[in-house]
């Protein structure tokens, strides 16, 4: 039985029957693109290349859901070369986006037919390689898993793919909600589950504290129940303002502007409220969010610091390390 026969006899909803399935429009897509002119269609021509752009979703099903199960059976391949080619198709959709704006047409044609190839080649190295391998080293239970996370990326497709398994009774629960207890490569025993992910309390404790941020949260109470220890705070913190109403810990001058956002923020009228001011010679941007459960039941707010001043500075790219 040939790949492509192998593949075709999957049920609907398969995540390996989806992805033929985009690859027929991606297909479509990359012939429509070599056939419309960018200089006379031009409008027609970056309406297809935008189409053709959502490839990404496709390259991010692969690169955090196939290839982290491909792994775990012990082929690395995908990993280190397939995502090391999607990321090259990335860089030929940069640069052609980059030439349509500046209505480079010479280049534009020249670029979309590298890009297509490059598409087209990924394609058959899926069809022949990675998909027929992938069918032989995962499990049913496997490819059940790697549908379930597919949900919270999506697809290129117009419409939503059918269930898989295709079972009318088996209620859908969002990948955040899923708290499914999985086979893992490291020790959770003293580890607890997070959204998505287990920490130790003091691997939270040592990545609160290794953010650039100064985060602080304040309960559905009004008062302070936590404070992120950075070695660079922007503003100083003591043990003394747990469990201190937050009214009295801002300035007479600001303490109206903090009590209002509060006010908004219980009453669902607002979520955020953002803030930047000089301060000993630093930009700094100061944000407010506030924190909901999931019944959209207000549960505090978290107030975060972060000094932009060289972040303002930024321009252009930097793709490349630079520790010199």
């Amino acid at each position: 039985m040939s790949a492509s026969t192998e593949i075709s006899a999957l049920p609907k909803g398969h995540p390996v029957t989806i992805y033929s399935e985009e690859k027929e429009l991606i297909q479509k897509l990359g012939q429509e693109l070599m056939d419309t002119s960018s200089e006379a269609e031009g409008q027609k021509f970056y309406n297809i290349f935008n189409q053709l752009q959502q490839i990404e979703r496709r390259f991010e099903r692969k690169e955090n859901q196939l290839f982290p199960v491909l792994e775990q059976k012990g082929w690395t391949g995908p990993s280190k070369n397939m995502w090391s080619f999607h990321d090259t198709i990335r860089e030929q959709f940069r640069l052609l986006r980059k030439n349509i704006e500046a209505r480079e047409f010479t280049e534009v044609s020249r670029d979309a037919q590298y890009l297509v190839s490059s598409i087209f080649r990924l394609l058959l190295v899926e069809e022949n390689v990675l998909f027929p391998n992938a069918l032989s080293l995962l499990t049913e239970e496997d490819w059940k898993n790697v549908r379930k996370g597919e949900e919270e990326i999506g697809w290129m497709l117009p419409s939503h793919p059918p269930k898989y398994p295709e079972t009318e009774e088996e209620e859908y629960i969002h990948p955040s909600q899923d708290h499914t207890k999985r086979e893992l490569s490291f020790d959770t025993e003293n580890a607890s589950h997070y959204d998505e992910g287990y920490m130790t309390v003091d691997q939270v404790n040592l990545l609160l504290k290794t953010m650039p941020l100064d985060l602080t949260y304040v309960d559905e109470n009004d008062k302070v129940i936590f404070y992120n220890r950075g070695e660079e705070r922007v503003f100083p913190r003591s043990a003394g303002i747990i469990g201190r109403e937050v009214k009295f810990c801002h300035p007479p001058k600001s303490v109206g502007t903090v009590l209002k956002i509060l006010d908004e923020f219980k009453k669902g009228n607002k979520n955020e409220a953002s803030f930047w001011i000089n301060f000993k010679g630093r930009l700094i941007y100061i944000r407010y969010f506030a924190v909901r459960d999931a019944q959209k039941t207000y549960r505090g707010v978290i107030e975060m610091s972060q000094d932009i001043t060289d972040i303002k500075k930024i321009d252009g790219e930097q793709r490349l390390l630079d520790w010199n």
